[in-house]
């Protein structure tokens, strides 16, 4: 029975270690966030969205690939030859706030992140997820992030975007931080690449 107990433990302890964990990134490996205007930044000046933040904080090069206006379908299809020409180490995705807003379909948009992870995945780059909320009073994250998270096992920040849009003084209109609100988002992914081991 004691060793039944032990396998039962050590299976368990198995399953949820890998989920957290990211390969270190040495100090010229370089990070891409990819996504939409979240990760553009729109509201905020250059030097304030959240990647240009999270650059200066955790020491490596962060590529800003967001472009406003992007759903997730689209971004399944540029993200390819954007991981070709950047050669991240780590993707931070975030995907999936203009399918909400256009009120396209929730299994088609986590249908394409879970897409782009794999993508990734199969050049060998690690991902950490960030959730982006569907709009209403309050804001909610749909589950499927949180599912494929962790079905994938892979690190999730799910509140700091939802926190930051709920918040007026961190936003600079109904549906973009300000530099505050990005700031603030690059903690939490901060927080979330610590957690994991990356930095």
């Amino acid at each position: 029975m004691r060793i039944l107990i032990a396998l039962v433990l050590a299976a368990a302890l198995a399953a949820c270690g890998p989920k957290h964990k990211l390969e270190r990134l040495d100090a010229a490996a370089v990070v891409l966030a990819f996504g939409d205007s979240l990760t553009y930044g729109t509201g905020a000046g250059p030097t304030e969205s959240y990647p240009a933040v999270l650059e200066r904080a955790i020491r490596r090069k962060v590529v800003n690939a967001g472009v406003p206006g992007e759903t997730s379908a689209q971004g399944l299809e540029r993200l390819p030859a954007v991981l070709d020409e950047v050669k991240p180490r780590l993707l931070i995705l975030c995907h999936g706030g203009n399918d909400f807003l256009r009120r396209l379909d929730d299994a088609a948009a986590a249908a394409n992140v879970r897409a782009m992870i794999g993508i990734a995945r199969e050049k060998g780059v690690d991902v950490v997820l960030l959730a982006t909320p569907k709009p209403g009073l309050p804001p909610s994250i749909p589950v499927f992030y949180g599912e494929i998270a962790t079905e994938l096992r892979i690190p999730f920040e799910e509140a700091a975007v939802r926190s930051v849009l709920f918040d007026n003084r961190l936003k600079s209109d109904m549906v973009h931080p300000n530099a505050q609100g990005y700031a603030e988002i690059a903690t939490a992914v901060e927080k979330v690449l610590k957690k994991a081991g990356a930095i």
